[in-house]
């Protein structure tokens, strides 16, 4: 086991997305991580889709100060613009995490 020789910040917004918008969802959800890509507070993203309509993207940061410029300066229009794309029928959740261990065989 090995310490991480560099922590990254990882901040991740899970989704739930009712089946009727789902089809909507796939198309403009590309787009919105680009868009919060373009702020330049983050490094890369992934995004993930499970089974009825759960999503996950993970966004990497490479410090805390970038998230916290990105919580303070561009959330709140990225989030007001996912909100009035999808009114309702969307429930969110926002996590932050913190690489702590790196295990290599």
């Amino acid at each position: 086991m090995n310490d991480s020789p560099r922590a990254s910040i990882q901040y991740e917004v899970t989704a739930v997305v009712r089946e009727d918008l789902m089809t909507a969802y796939d198309l403009f959800l590309p787009g919105h991580v680009e868009d919060v890509l373009a702020t330049g507070c983050f490094d890369a993203a992934v995004i993930a889709r499970g089974a009825q309509g759960h999503y996950r993207v993970r966004y990497t940061a490479s410090e805390q100060a970038a998230l916290d410029r990105y919580l303070a300066e561009h959330a709140p229009r990225l989030r007001a613009d996912v909100h009035g794309r999808f009114p309702d029928g969307v429930e969110f959740t926002r996590a932050v995490w913190t690489d702590w261990l790196q295990i290599a065989p």
